[in-house]
């Protein structure tokens, strides 16, 4: 059944979750009536977002993101707020469906009340989130959720990108492993707002409290991102829900800071200009492949690229000056 824009609009205010997920599958559809009606329901609903918190969550594999940000949101929960998770999972290089499914490892959050997740395949999109999930929080911030959680398909350079749509970005960081290195890597430590060592106990709690001392040490090389925030490290146990308390604490602090100087809107207002920036090369693309001819020296000029006939570059601005020659 074919939904009316007002029937979804009325459906995410009142929080049906049916239609909010309805909602959020017509913006990850890239059939071009779908966008149409995508892009009307964005523009209904932009009045009522911007009161959640947004918090990315990102981690090497195995350090128990999906864990924590079940017990994160049962906690969150009970302190009498409403959780969204739009959990990004790796996608099949098939058919670019989701491998994993995080609702099925969210069992507990998943049967609550208050709490949505929502799985969604990257579709080879890299930063760790996928295209759409900038415009799938706006969906749940206007259904009413206090706390939107994004999982991040892993860890590396390129999921910082998660930084640029949301409000805090938490690093999940685990002792041993071998994942030392990918703790102290300078791209991830220059976005990240908070860092959480999970699954620490009394057995390891002597290597937790130097990996945290490392941290510390590797944070003090680095510009602070925000001013008059010192990035916390904390040790704690999703899985025995210890330390949870504490990063809700911290979330809760960081956020009223950045209210207080301003910066949450001012940051908000730059991810939102990066979100436009997007959104014109893709509709850019999408418009090139209506022109069969401007399809054709698209794939050429990619083809000379990939065979070094020229510096890509180059063949990317021959391209771009056949394309606005033609407009």
């Amino acid at each position: 059944m074919k939904f009316s824009t007002k029937e979804l609009l009325e459906g995410i205010r009142s929080g049906n979750k049916r239609l909010i997920a309805k909602a959020i599958t017509l913006v990850e559809s890239k059939k071009s009536e779908h966008r149409l009606q995508a892009e009307e329901l964005l523009k209904e609903l932009m009045s009522f977002t911007g009161n959640s918190i947004r918090v990315g969550v990102t981690g090497v594999p195995g350090a128990g993101k999906s864990t924590f940000i079940e017990n994160f949101g049962m906690l969150a929960i009970a302190n009498g707020k409403k959780v969204a998770v739009l959990a990004i999972d790796p996608s099949s290089a098939i058919n670019k469906g989701s491998i994993l499914g995080d609702k099925t490892r969210m069992e507990e959050l998943a049967k609550e009340e208050n709490a949505f997740i929502r799985p969604s395949p990257s579709s080879g999109f890299l930063g760790g989130v996928a295209n759409t999930t900038f415009e799938t929080m706006m969906i749940c911030e206007a259904a009413g959720y206090d706390y939107i959680l994004i999982e991040t398909v892993g860890v590396g350079q390129s999921e910082v990108l998660v930084a640029d749509i949301t409000d805090v970005f938490l690093f999940l960081k685990i002792i041993g492993g071998g994942d030392e290195l990918q703790g102290i890597k300078r791209g991830i430590m220059e976005m990240v707002d908070i860092i959480f060592i999970n699954k620490v106990d009394k057995e390891n709690l002597h290597k937790a409290k130097n990996t945290r001392l490392e941290l510390k040490r590797a944070l003090d090389f680095i510009p602070p991102k925000e001013k008059d925030w010192k990035v916390p490290v904390l040790l704690g146990s999703a899985l025995s829900n210890e330390g949870l308390n504490e990063v809700f604490e911290k979330i809760d602090e960081f956020i009223t800071l950045k209210n207080k100087t301003n910066r949450l809107g001012e940051v908000r207002n730059q991810q939102a200009e990066k979100r436009f920036e997007y959104w014109v090369q893709e509709y850019i693309l999408s418009e090139m492949k209506k022109n069969n001819s401007l399809e054709e020296a698209y794939l050429q000029h990619k083809k000379n690229a990939s065979a070094l006939v020229s510096n890509p570059s180059t063949e990317a601005k021959l391209f771009v000056d056949k394309f606005l020659s033609k407009n």
